[in-house]
């Protein structure tokens, strides 16, 4: 579909108007503009074009708002699964070394980098041994440009034989 469902959330007091190609009829263009305030120009969507005029709702509250549009796991419902996601969008961002926290106008921010795990390692991840236990699920560089992605990571301590309900835990090593 042409239309991305986050553009429904983002301009929610905007116009759409639809330009297609005369030739085919085909829509090559959605520009959305403020009801009021001039008509401003609030989105504009072409075949390689998001343009979008605040960014800053795409690192408000981490892009949380916009979790709800995101399938990408659907498909591995009950197969694979991840820790909740805290942080904003992954991609694409600006490859212009001054800009980190630019995203580039060719794609709707998205979570395209994800550390995908089985339910079980999912569990036995978050099963809290101790207080001391810490999960950090993260993007690097918030502010730094490393090319159009940022990196996620997942950090997590896990105590020795943990997930193996039979082993006997020695000072270096686990023996089943």
């Amino acid at each position: 579909e042409f239309l991305p469902c986050p553009s429904q959330t983002l301009c929610t007091k905007a116009t759409m108007q639809t330009v297609r190609a005369a030739d085919t009829n085909e829509v090559v263009k959605l520009i959305f503009r403020e009801s009021d305030n001039d008509r401003k120009v609030t989105l504009q969507l072409e075949k390689k074009l998001f343009d979008y005029v605040n960014q800053e709702v795409f690192r408000d509250n981490n892009g949380t708002a916009l979790l709800e549009f995101d399938k990408e796991l659907s498909v591995f419902k009950d197969r694979l699964c991840e820790l909740d996601i805290s942080f904003p969008p992954s991609y694409p961002y600006s490859e212009d070394s001054s800009q980190g926290k630019q995203y580039m106008n060719t794609r709707c921010p998205a979570w395209c980098d994800r550390v995908l795990m089985s339910p079980s390692a999912k569990e036995l991840i978050l099963r809290s041994e101790s207080e001391e236990k810490v999960v950090t699920y993260d993007h690097i560089g918030p502010s730094v440009c490393m090319g159009d992605h940022k990196p996620v990571f997942l950090a997590f301590r896990i105590a020795p034989g943990a997930g193996k309900p039979h082993a006997r835990v020695h000072k270096c090593c686990v023996v089943q």
